[in-house]
């Protein structure tokens, strides 16, 4: 089945009890055949940070159970995330200013409406406007006339309001017909087509207009699969549905989020065969490779594209001077973390875009991501020094607790700050704690793209004011380079700009990377080989039973 999007602030895993039914439906498939289609699978899950509404899901633990559950214009391929249309018959330009989006008749919602043109430009308009307080409305900002559904706050979340934008609806977005509508943009995007499958991008029924907040609590999309309930804490559970359009049925009949607490709780689960598959083995079943003798021929190792970076919150004086962070980055040997925390299954990353992106280059970080202790020491010194402690915020349902424990450690030795682990109970808990941007000191984040483009991993991260950018981040000169490659329409001209800005993020180092992702997934010994997609994702809907 199609591959799915996905994501944002990389999540950590979770766990709770519950559990799910056992074996169950009926194969498609011949008697004869080694797998069957059907039947109930339980996987890991974790709790949501929002509402499941697509343009304000912008985590994995919400943003993985909607990619289920919703279809949108293009889709991506399982194995390398290459874009195919999906709701869409067709995406034309002519100028990368002006696009004519054909639909295919006869996708339906899950109540049972058909998607039309409109479903999708109501839906975009309500994710752009700003009273709406959609996550994702970022991601909207190419189209033309975003800005005038836009306000400012006086006050900053103070006692007057923000006046009313001058618009509700984006010029750029057209209705021709029941299955034609058009988009402009303010500049040339070349690249808006490939944007489109992420899950932002999701057309919206009727019903939800009438209701968002019930939706956020049921939602309807036009996927593989239906949502049937959202237990707190406990589990998130989905059937297959009957009137699905796309061209990659679901093969599981149901399948059941159950949200965990903790990751090693969910690894006793999949060695007990509680549940299903897991996305990403603990760090502690990586030591010496135990997950490979306790899950023998159930699992497999795949390098993603995605990131772990740690940010530096621009709320701390402390970290103001750019020497002091390049002090800290020296200062950590990610070879080492990554050879003994992961046992080789990272890799240290020596920039913000990840190998298999069209556009990665090697180095862009410079000097600031080598290893170097002596030079940290004096870096240091040369910015003033830090006083105080340095907390290093992380989510205790992600498996993080081993690497920021040595990345603290690495931090005190080399440097003398006094660097001190701060968990979160969960990943939802850690992200509201960032937003209120009361939180001083450095904060792990990881970035899985939502889209297969090098725009993808810097935009939504470091363009001023975007929606990820939880440091704050802001470079006139950045955000020029960002809409200059967008505007390029030759692709190696375009990623040599996006380059260009990549380099200046190893300037201001407003982030450290750490390591690009790779997925050790482990499967139950109930179902067939488990395929991870480009995106890090395990390709739920294609798990066959054996």
């Amino acid at each position: 089945m199609r591959g799915t999007t996905r994501t944002v602030a990389v999540a950590g895993i979770s766990a709770a009890a519950l559990l799910l039914a056992g074996c169950g439906g009926g194969s498609e498939d011949n008697a004869d055949t080694p797998t069957k289609t059907g039947g109930d699978i339980s996987v890991e899950g974790c709790s949501p940070q929002n509402p499941l509404i697509p343009s304000n899901t912008s985590e994995t633990c919400g943003g993985n159970v909607l990619d289920l559950i919703t279809a949108k214009l293009v889709s991506y391929a399982t194995k390398d995330a290459k874009p195919e249309m999906d709701i869409a018959e067709s995406i034309t330009t002519s100028d990368n200013q002006n696009f004519e989006v054909k639909l295919k008749k006869g996708y339906k919602f899950h109540d049972g409406t058909e998607v039309k043109s409109k479903n999708f430009v109501d839906a975009w308009n309500y994710a752009a406007y700003f009273p709406n307080g959609q996550g994702a409305s970022y991601f909207f900002t190419p189209f033309a006339g975003y800005a005038d559904l836009q306000s400012v706050d006086p006050d900053e979340d103070g006692p007057q309001k923000a006046p009313e934008p001058k618009a509700k609806t984006m010029s750029g977005l057209k209705v021709v017909d029941d299955y034609t509508f058009t988009i402009a943009t303010s500049e040339k995007v070349s690249n808006l087509p490939v944007r489109l499958g992420y899950t932002a991008f999701s057309p919206l029924p009727d019903s939800f207009f009438a209701d968002p907040e019930a939706y956020g609590k049921k939602p309807i999309g036009a996927g593989p699969y239906e949502f049937v309930s959202l237990t707190p804490d406990v589990d998130i559970k989905l059937k297959k549905f009957a009137d699905y359009a796309g061209k990659d049925a679901a093969k599981p009949d149901n399948i059941t989020f159950k949200i965990y607490a903790d990751d090693e709780t969910a690894y006793k689960d999949l060695i007990a065969g509680t549940i299903d598959v897991m996305e990403q083995v603990p760090t502690s079943a990586l030591i010496g490779e135990q997950w490979k003798t306790d899950l023998q021929d159930r699992a497999a190792t795949k390098a993603v594209a995605g990131i772990t970076h740690v940010g530096f919150t621009k709320s701390d004086p402390r970290l103001a001077n750019v020497k002091v962070r390049q002090a800290i980055s020296m200062a950590v040997n990610r070879e080492e973390i990554t050879d003994k925390i992961f046992n080789k299954g990272r890799v240290a990353a020596t920039g913000w875009v990840p190998p298999g992106i069209d556009g990665y280059a090697a180095g862009a970080c410079g000097e600031a991501c080598t290893f170097d202790a002596a030079k940290a020491k004096t870096t240091l010194a040369e910015g003033g020094g830090f006083t105080g402690t340095l907390e290093f915020a992380y989510n205790n349902d992600g498996g993080h607790k081993e690497w920021v424990e040595a990345t603290c450690n690495q931090i005190k030795t080399n440097t003398g700050i006094n660097c001190v682990p701060r968990p979160f109970v969960d990943f939802s808990t850690m992200l509201k704690e960032l937003e209120s941007r009361k939180f001083n000191g450095m904060f792990r984040l990881g970035w899985q793209m939502d889209y297969p483009s090098i725009e993808n991993f810097l935009a939504p991260l470091y363009g001023t004011d975007a929606d990820s950018n939880y440091q704050d981040y802001s470079s006139p000169a950045f955000d020029k380079l960002l809409g200059d490659a967008a505007a390029d329409g030759d692709p190696a001209s375009s990623n040599s700009k996006y380059q260009e800005a990549e380099k200046l993020l190893g300037t201001d180092l407003p982030t450290m990377p750490m390591w690009y992702t790779a997925r050790q997934t482990g499967w139950s010994d109930k179902v067939n080989t488990v395929e991870v997609d480009a995106f890090g994702v395990p390709d739920y809907g294609n798990v066959t039973l054996k």
